[in-house]
């Protein structure tokens, strides 16, 4: 079950691996359902098309989970999988974990085991609530083993590696081959700040989001901010500019910010996913949060949380970059083959 963008990507390689002997059913929620945020990743990555399309939507947390919950629930009915897998930390991952856990269909988190330490976020509450539903738990990191250890959560738990990292192994080739998005904005590698802001913790905070593009205006460089439809809204009600001073464009496909991110001086965001891909890369990156649920990433310096505060965001994004390589915590590229032979493996498998 998928719904946002960070779960295609997660998706896109585990389904390719799965149907090379298994029959999959993917379900697509709708919870990201503009063009640039759903419809060109499936064709970037080489998706088939969902078997169900909820058309969910969106809404408030409560409005947008109860409508998956009550549609998910109907296809679990009708397909009676063996297994039941969600992806991440988003509504449709809470939504999917809940449907399944009611009708006593085995579950599978892909990427369990984060933790923020910040329960007034959603997705951490999200995060919880799958784990504490699953069978078997997909760890991406030791660390997300310990998280769970803590919470007595040691039944079904697999240290499989990062899903993201087998994906950034098999698609960067690509998009390097394929991608014009730096002649396309006129930028050159290294000379230019990558910057992207979704969160509702920072969003729909007006105070926090003039603060974040505040910081973002005072870097000593171009500034591409692809902007997320709910920060262009929450600006456009804020009477916040976007464009003032950044590079402000529409949001952009897989393969083009894999390029982008890559041969940015510097990233600067509030996604979990983004951090993680920029640590795989080797650039210096900006997490504008207090918190972050990869803390392997601030190791040597390579991520620094800098919250909203713009003298912070200015100075961290601006800082020398690291001496020494990222650490290599998040497996070896080969998490899904992991992952199916566990669904195979597993004893209560039916």
């Amino acid at each position: 079950m998928v719904g946002a963008r960070p779960q295609f990507i997660k998706a896109a390689v585990l389904s390719r691996a799965l149907r090379r002997e298994h029959r999959e059913v993917l379900v697509h929620t709708g919870q990201h359902y503009d063009e640039p945020m759903s419809r060109v990743f499936f064709q970037e990555l080489e998706m088939p098309e969902p078997d169900h399309h909820l058309g969910v939507g969106s809404g408030s947390h409560g409005e947008q989970t109860g409508r998956m919950l009550e549609r998910i629930e109907e296809v679990l009915l009708r397909e009676r999988p063996d297994w039941a897998l969600v992806y991440g930390d988003t509504n449709s991952t809470l939504a999917g974990a809940l449907a399944a856990a009611k009708l006593d269909t085995r579950l599978a988190h892909v990427e369990a085991g984060l933790r923020s330490g910040n329960r007034r976020l959603p997705e951490e509450v999200n995060r919880v609530v799958a784990d504490h539903c699953s069978d078997l738990l997909f760890c991406p990191t030791v660390t997300a083993v310990d998280n769970l250890k803590r919470e007595g959560i040691t039944k079904g738990v697999h240290p499989v590696g990062d899903v993201m990292y087998d994906s950034l192994l098999q698609h960067l080739p690509v998009a390097e081959e394929k991608s014009d998005v730096l002649e396309r904005l006129g930028v050159s590698p290294g000379a230019y700040y990558l910057a992207t802001v979704h969160r509702a913790a920072n969003t729909d905070d007006p105070a926090r989001l003039a603060d974040i593009l505040h910081g973002l205006r005072r870097l000593d460089g171009p500034v591409v901010f692809p902007v997320h439809p709910r920060t262009r809204k929450a600006a456009e009600a804020a009477s916040l500019a976007v464009s003032d001073g950044l590079m402000a464009v529409d949001p952009v496909g897989y393969l083009d910010m894999l390029v982008l991110e890559k041969n940015a001086r510097c990233i600067l965001t509030d996604s979990g996913g983004v951090q993680k891909e920029a640590f795989l890369l080797a650039v210096p990156c900006v997490t504008l949060r207090e918190e972050t649920e990869w803390p392997e990433t601030l190791e040597g310096s390579w991520n620094a949380l800098a919250g909203t505060d713009p003298d912070r965001i200015a100075s961290a994004a601006m800082r020398p970059a690291p001496l020494t390589q990222p650490a290599r915590c998040f497996g070896d590229g080969r998490a899904t083959e992991r992952i199916v032979r566990a669904l195979e493996d597993d004893p209560s498998h039916r």
